[in-house]
């Protein structure tokens, strides 16, 4: 039998081989396999969860029996610390392996003095602490054989903290929220076994526990452990405090928690070392005072209690009750998690074993022919793509690869007015489905017909049409049709310059766009040209230049529209037909106690049929009068004050306001037309089209030039050469490790199966004593 420290007699387990630690080897290095290679499998493990100061770090190295890593005040763990714990017999001082990818290749664990992890740790602290993200998930994984420590993987973590609210503090709210993500994170594995650190004498008062159960509700993989008894244990006054604190009630804590109850542990201070600072000489000197710790909060206890403790309560206190308990329940944990372990281990084998075949398929195949061929096919199946996308398709996933109105304005741009305002897009047809491809490219389109459709001449001042008449170079009348023309050409040229600016932008965006998506749908197929990157991103070059290359040349086309319409008026163009200069004579038409009435710039609605009446009328009547030598007194009057409102005098009258408001928005309206028409037309025509007929021509010439001339600069064989025979390698490397993992997990299998038996570790306890 085997005595603990606390007196309680413990049965030896038997194990398949008494020196054969083959399931707890297995699982460490399946540990560090998911690890390396973030694998789908998890070995079981302790996570040890608590708040700083709460003593994570203290409680682990008492486990150990030995100190390794920096404790006290503040964040002293900023990544992860995973600890392979072995017991080995014939280690009388740790032995221990640094096991960290990023610096060391994966298969390779240095050996390093507890002195040198504890200098390593410090750096990474040191070095995370000067980063904008302070703290890492990636694990530091040590590997311990000692004759003095349990068989046990322990995940040591961040400490949580709870910082003051407030502005000030946000930086440290900050690291409070990634150091609880990172733990959740970790929680999520339901293979660990989640060590709870409460550092509370009040049970209703669960700090570790609130973040715990987010993740663990039940607690059912969960052991609550309340540190630093020692220091609880005086603030007791009565025997009943204790009572409670030793056995909180149900409703204080979930009774299907692992252990039923909290264990209770005291972990001495001090550190071993020769230096002034130091309390003990050697690690058996910590060891030693551990034991002492525990054998003094028993007796302590029974004396608040007035009892002696039960073997239960005896059970629950000391660093020694929890390890073996912790070591117990990992042992379960490994061997019931045995057979399902050997499926997950076959298919990462098939796995990895089809990785290897693929790339030596491919490095057989780096010939320039071969490679040319499969350029030209990569070639033609990214335009079929291209062309599917554009014609329609529902194969790529919308909520993936679609945008919806309001993300396509975020990301290519919005159309807004001289005003700064965007049109409604809840107006627009399909504005709220998520669109790519020719779909999207005809929104984007009706969008620019909405917008420019329904903008409006911008407002003209007084001072606008006065400066607008200036002077002419034979007299010094004023010409109101040619100060219309001046101020309309003006307007027009700055509101529908930037949609067009706009309209080139968007639809470069969604042009852009196709490239990702017809990558996903070669991969999906097959198609994708896999391992050659550098080809895949000279294509990609190509069709991006080719893309803004049109654009730039259908903007220039554009350009030269919108100019030519806003720097000379026609008006046959301007006004579609002669209704706009009937209008302009209509507006003489009415009397002076109208005109005088005015109160805006906008000229009367009437009916149009109305209009060419009227103005006919005034023609006709005005013709034949000449014609006769008829025309009456009050004729010549009217025409005298019309060359007198609209000729000889620079007084602005509310009726010659009103010709110019009229003239101007007759023109506008026909730029505007004119403009809305010829855009959308070149841009199908000069910036749609050749991507369907140009750029194949102008991709496969971009191709065949660089395959004659430079064809290394487009497949880098030597690079790749040498990058798939390192990924050969490393897959050969992960496929060995694989296979001899699932050898010993099947050996193992086939024993447990064989061999009824409790567990497959010895006695870790220092008083074990074979010859007893």
């Amino acid at each position: 039998m085997q005595t603990c420290n606390n007196g309680a007699k413990r049965t030896p387990y038997p194990s398949l081989d008494d020196n054969d630690y083959t399931l707890y080897e297995a699982y460490n290095e399946l540990h560090g396999l998911a690890q390396e290679l973030e694998t789908p499998f998890d070995a079981p493990a302790v996570l040890v969860v608590g708040h700083q100061t709460d003593g994570k770090s203290a409680l682990i190295e008492a486990l150990m029996g030995f100190q390794f890593n920096h404790v006290g005040g503040g964040t002293k763990t900023r990544r992860p610390i995973t600890l392979h714990m072995k017991y080995d017999l014939n280690c009388e001082e740790p032995l221990c392996r640094l096991d960290d990818s990023d610096t060391n290749p994966p298969t390779v664990a240095q050996e390093k003095s507890l002195q040198e992890i504890q200098a390593y740790i410090e750096a990474e602290n040191m070095r995370l602490e000067r980063e904008p993200c302070q703290f890492w998930d990636k694990e530091i994984i040590i590997r311990v054989a000692y004759k003095y420590c349990p068989n046990l993987t322990i995940i040591d973590t961040p400490g949580l903290t709870a910082p003051t609210p407030g502005r000030k503090n946000r930086a440290l709210q900050g690291q409070a929220r990634s150091v609880e993500s990172l733990i959740r994170a970790k929680m999520q594995h339901q293979e660990f076994i989640i060590l709870c650190l409460e550092d509370t004498s009040d049970w209703s008062n669960a700090t570790t526990r609130r973040v715990v159960m987010q993740i663990d509700p039940e607690l059912s993989r969960t052991v609550v452990v309340s540190t630093k008894l020692d220091t609880k244990i005086p603030q007791f006054a009565r025997s009943s405090d204790v009572e409670v604190f030793l056995r909180p009630p149900a409703c204080t804590l979930d009774g299907c928690m692992l252990g039923d109850s909290p264990f209770f542990t005291s972990v001495p201070s001090g550190r071993v070392g020769s230096g002034h600072d130091s309390i003990y000489e050697s690690n058996d000197a910590f060891k030693q005072a551990i034991s002492l710790r525990e054998l003094e909060d028993i007796a302590t206890l029974e004396d608040k209690l007035g009892r002696p403790l039960s073997k239960e309560e005896r059970s629950r206190i000391g660093v020694s009750s929890l390890r073996l308990y912790l070591e117990d329940l990992l042992q379960k944990r490994y061997m019931d998690s045995v057979p399902s372990i050997i499926p997950l281990l076959e298919k990462e084998h098939r796995s990895t074993s089809k990785k290897v075949n693929d790339l030596k398929l491919e490095l057989s195949n780096l010939d320039e022919l071969k490679l040319k061929e499969k350029g030209r096919v990569f070639h033609d199946s990214f335009l079929t793509k291209l062309s599917l996308l554009l014609k329609g398709t529902v194969v790529a996933p919308p909520d993936k690869f679609g945008e919806t109105l309001q993300d396509e304005r975020v990301n290519g741009g919005a159309f807004n007015g001289t005003d700064g305002l965007q049109f409604p897009y809840k107006l627009i047809p399909n504005a709220g489905m998520r669109l790519y491809g020719g779909a999207q490219y005809h929104r984007a389109m009706a969008e620019f017909r909405f917008v420019v459709g329904a903008t409006k001449c911008p407002p003209i001042s007084r001072e606008e049409i006065v400066n607008a008449c200036g002077v002419e170079d034979i007299h010094d009348g004023t010409n109101y049709s040619r100060t219309a023309c001046v101020i309309a050409v003006a307007k027009a040229r700055d509101t529908f310059e930037p949609f067009l600016h706009q309209l080139g932008t968007r639809l470069l965006h969604i042009l852009k766009r196709l490239l990702p998506i017809s990558i996903y749908l070669l991969q999906k197929d097959g198609e994708y040209f896999s391992g050659h990157e550098v080809f895949v991103r000279r294509v990609a070059s190509s069709f991006n230049t080719f893309a803004e290359t049109t654009e730039r040349t259908c903007h220039e086309k554009c350009m030269e529209d919108l100019v030519s319409t806003t720097r000379y008026v026609t008006w046959s163009l301007h006004n579609k037909n002669r209704a706009g200069l009937r209008q302009f004579l209509d507006s003489f038409s009415g009397s002076e106690q109208s005109v005088s009435n005015e109160t805006s710039f906008g000229p009367v609605v009437n009916d149009k049929s109305d209009v060419k009446s009227r103005a006919d009328v005034k023609l006709s009547h005005l013709a034949s009068g000449i014609e006769n030598g008829t025309s009456t007194q009050s004729t010549e009057t009217r025409l005298v004050d019309l060359l007198d409102t609209t000729l000889w005098n620079r007084k602005l009258a509310p009726s010659s306001e009103r010709i110019v408001y009229a003239l101007v928005h007759q023109i506008f309206h026909g730029i505007r037309e004119y403009f809305l028409a010829s855009a959308e037309l070149k841009y199908n025509c000069f910036l749609l089209m050749p991507v369907v007929d140009k750029l194949p021509l102008l991709l496969r010439e971009d191709l065949e030039y660089a395959f004659e001339n430079d064809l290394d600069s487009v497949f880098d064989i030597t690079h790749l050469r040498h990058s798939l025979g390192q990924r050969k390698r490393d897959l050969e490397v992960e496929l060995k490790r694989v296979q001899k993992l699932k050898e010993k997990f099947r050996q193992i299998h086939e024993q447990l199966s064989s061999v009824s038996a409790q567990s497959v570790f010895p006695s870790t306890e220092k008083d074990l004593n074979p010859k007893k």
